[in-house]
């Protein structure tokens, strides 16, 4: 779909279908009115049974209508998507994406998407059995094919005592996605379907004793963002996480959870056998205690142990993945590594980068400039992507721009899917 960016406040269309989730639509509403942007809501006859009209217009600031016969001089069923800078659709249920993909305009929110030439967002929201129907598929794929973004489902407890795919995704995870498709309509674009990714993410931790650690300030949040681009652009995505915090897991993903660095080597060792791309995001660290505490370590009577806290170093998990590969001889997986570097006076982070990626073997870089702290725990990212260097080549090196964590993600995966076999 083709998209047009509004020179002021973001004109967008959030339409709501009748399923439980529909409430979850109000907080996905407060998400973009929190950033400025002028929200229409579009609610089906069946969604007004879960959230009435009087809830969508006080959060939105807009009179809300379900048909095409309201205010029919300002020709609203065709205004109202024309106009539209992006439409959402969250909850879509079964029945108002099999109409969407028949290309029925029976209310207004059907009537708009006809009419909507901006990038449009499915967050779909039903029952396990439903969405694994093979009609909701084909409906899935059609709208796919038509150039529609349908994310997919999280896995969860349903309506009832179920549990699986089909839960709606959370509001921000939905607003994050919605933004991308926005900043970058090409971003989802189904071109990772059949292939195998397994991503690191987080910062490894080692212990010292049952309560304290060594550890990072990695958040995660740019191995999360990933793995969401990722399984939207179609690809079996493993995500290996490593003590993350208040992050959900990126719906269509499957989750391995450890914590120390001798546990993410031996998962991502096993998971990289048969993937096709590896990406190492997640922050190693380079040490780890030589004997833990089967106790607390209590102040004063162990601070002659901990003055002289003895460490040996972990496995270089980046270069063992590459080691691994060409020990097989293979031409796969394509090994992703990322840079958290400073600069000084002898050198700056590209510089350090550069070294890092003659070192390790890997194919491409990330570097990110972390000084002051800069990029953990951020939304926004922003660095350089490195490849080459093998055998003592030459290195290309590409900027890119600050932007969210997911479009720096897409910009990665832009960058792998050349150097796929």
């Amino acid at each position: 779909m083709s998209s047009t960016v509004a020179a002021g406040p973001r004109r967008i269309v959030v339409g709501v279908s009748g399923g439980i989730a529909a409430y979850k639509a109000c907080h996905l509403i407060r998400y973009f009115t929190e950033r400025g942007d002028s929200v229409q809501v579009v609610p089906t006859e069946a969604a007004l049974n879960f959230v009435g009209a009087a809830t969508f217009e006080a959060l939105s600031g807009n009179p809300v209508s379900t048909t095409v016969f309201s205010a029919v001089d300002e020709v609203r069923h065709v205004r109202v998507g024309k106009d539209a800078d992006l439409v959402v659709i969250a909850p879509a249920t079964a029945d108002l994406m099999a109409r969407a993909a028949q290309g029925r305009a029976d209310d207004l929110l059907t009537a708009t998407l006809l009419t909507a030439t901006c990038p449009v967002v499915f967050a779909p929201a039903m029952h396990t059995e439903m969405w694994n129907n093979p009609a909701t598929q084909d409906n899935v794929a059609t709208l796919r094919r038509h150039g529609h973004i349908v994310l997919e489902p999280a896995h969860g407890r349903l309506t009832g005592s179920d549990t699986g795919p089909g839960r709606l995704p959370e509001p921000e995870h939905i607003g994050f996605m919605a933004d991308l498709a926005y900043e970058r309509p090409d971003a989802l674009t189904r071109d990772l379907e059949g292939r195998k990714f397994v991503i690191s993410a987080g910062g490894t931790r080692e212990a010292l004793d049952p309560v304290r650690f060594l550890g990072n300030h990695s958040s995660g949040r740019q191995g999360y963002a990933l793995a969401d681009v990722a399984v939207h652009r179609g690809a079996e995505v493993t995500l290996v996480s490593c003590a993350v915090d208040r992050l959900p897991d990126p719906p269509g993903a499957k989750v391995h959870h450890v914590v120390s660095a001798v546990e993410l080597a031996e998962a991502m060792r096993s998971y990289a056998s048969d993937a096709d791309v590896v990406v190492m995001a997640a922050a190693v660290a380079d040490f780890r205690p030589t004997e833990i505490s089967g106790s607390k370590l209590k102040k004063g009577q162990s601070s002659a142990r901990l003055a002289h806290l003895e460490l040996t170093e972990n496995p270089d998990i980046l270069q063992g993945l590459v080691q691994q590969r060409d020990g097989r001889g293979g031409a796969k997986p394509v090994i992703v590594g990322f840079a958290a570097e400073t600069g000084d006076e002898d050198a700056s982070p590209v510089d350090y980068a550069q070294r890092k990626l003659r070192k390790k073997g890997c194919d491409l870089l990330m570097c990110n400039d972390v000084s002051g702290g800069a990029t953990f725990g951020a939304a926004d990212n922003a660095g350089w992507l490195l490849t080459g260097g093998q055998q003592g080549g030459d290195i290309t090196v590409t900027e890119v721009q600050h932007g969210s964590k997911r479009a720096v993600a897409a910009a990665i995966i832009d960058a792998v899917i050349p150097l796929l076999p």
